[in-house]
């Protein structure tokens, strides 16, 4: 296999980057298609950074991203956007439209799908909403949405493109522990049925341990753990033991960054 291609369907290689200070130190991990993996550590450890560097729109000072097994590190924006089409991202805000219905937010993901007629399209929208549970909501504004209802939303609209991959910042920001749970299911559910790769920056645990194969532990930059999600709590290392005890005292098995 050519050095600039993968078996993996996203991996990191060595990858740094810099700012004003340095962000990501020489982190390496890979994940597989079909497959979930967690990004965790505290707040501005290069989570972010991470996604923004998978979804081309930052380029690493040093190593190389792979992204449905190409690497982009230098891939021109042309080359870029028919990755985009394959990895899509659902963002914390939800990035919604409120001028538009529920159903109508969905929609705009296919208007410049050519493969589809007007009675398609609709059709794969009714679709879209029974997947994430939310028919009766075709109609409503996002404005009168729940937070967690509305990333159920921006899930279904992100689905609309039919991607390989979908990355997820935060999906459970915000949102009450019962909605966290759903929207957790919701995952798997996409997970189970679609084939879908999948990564999920978070500092809720609980989401984690529920929906990840694999976790990225990231510390000032460094990933200070890479491995299978059942093998994280073993870690021996001072700072994973730190977070995972944190949790453990947190009401409602939360963690709120700082």
């Amino acid at each position: 296999m050519p050095d600039d291609q993968s078996i993996h369907y996203i991996e990191f290689r060595n990858v740094y980057k810099k700012f004003d200070r340095p962000v990501l130190k020489d982190v390496s991990f890979y994940i597989d298609p079909g497959q979930t993996l967690a990004i965790i550590g505290r707040s501005g450890v290069g989570k972010s950074v991470t996604l923004a560097h998978i979804m081309g729109f930052l380029k690493p000072d040093e190593g190389e991203v792979i992204v449905s097994h190409s690497d982009i590190s230098h891939m021109p924006e042309t080359e870029l956007r028919q990755i985009r089409k394959k990895v899509t991202m659902v963002f914390q805000s939800g990035a919604l439209f409120d001028s538009l219905t529920v159903g109508e937010n969905i929609l705009f993901s296919l208007e410049l799908r050519e493969d589809y007629n007007e009675r398609n399209k609709e059709d794969v929208v009714n679709g879209l909403l029974k997947l994430v549970d939310l028919e009766p909501f075709k109609d409503a504004s996002p404005s009168d949405l729940s937070t967690g209802y509305k990333r159920a939303v921006a899930m279904a609209r992100a689905l609309a493109a039919q991607p390989e991959c979908i990355l997820y910042d935060e999906p459970t920001t915000m949102v009450d522990p019962i909605m966290s749970d759903d929207l957790g299911n919701l995952m798997l559910r996409l997970k189970k049925q679609l084939s879908l790769t999948s990564i999920v920056v978070t500092h809720d645990l609980d989401l984690m341990w529920k929906v990840a194969d694999s976790v990225v532990f990231l510390y000032k930059g460094e990933a200070i753990y890479f491995g299978p999600v059942s093998e994280l709590a073993k870690s021996d290392h001072p700072h994973v033991r730190q977070f995972l005890a944190m949790d453990e005292v947190e009401i409602d098995g939360k963690i709120e960054e700082t």
